[in-house]
């Protein structure tokens, strides 16, 4: 059977399995994972802040191989975030449900955006 092509929902998946097992049981040595979970959520935090950053800049350049690679990027230390500080990613998928949810009834998100309730009215 030919392998089916790759969806969000599988990559990230895929990618907070490998985060934990690195988490659990990595050496630091040999791994960046493990490397930087033990930095401490500063450190992990930092890492976000500065790929967050990159990505941006990708998407002002309007460089779509750049933003693939730093959203890539982006999304992987956000997951060790999420790892470092003990959230659960069903805990950001209910979190974003429920925001949906509240757009297509007509009512407003967390901060009165109505649509934009999805990325928290930030856009």
């Amino acid at each position: 059977m030919a392998d089916q092509p790759a969806t969000m929902a599988s990559s990230l998946d895929d990618l907070w399995t490998v985060i934990g097992a690195r988490a659990r049981a990595a050496d630091p040595q040999s791994s960046y994972t493990a490397r930087l979970l033990a930095g401490g959520v500063e450190r992990v935090a930092q890492k976000v802040g500065e790929e967050a950053t990159e990505t941006v800049i990708a998407g002002v350049r309007r460089d779509p191989n750049a933003l693939v690679n730093e959203s890539a990027d982006l999304l992987y230390h956000l997951l060790v975030l999420w790892q470092a500080t003990g959230v659960e990613p069903e805990a950001v998928a209910a979190e974003l449900a429920k925001r949906a949810q509240g757009s297509t009834h007509g009512r407003t998100g967390r901060h009165g955006q109505g649509d934009r309730s999805t990325s928290g009215g930030k856009d």
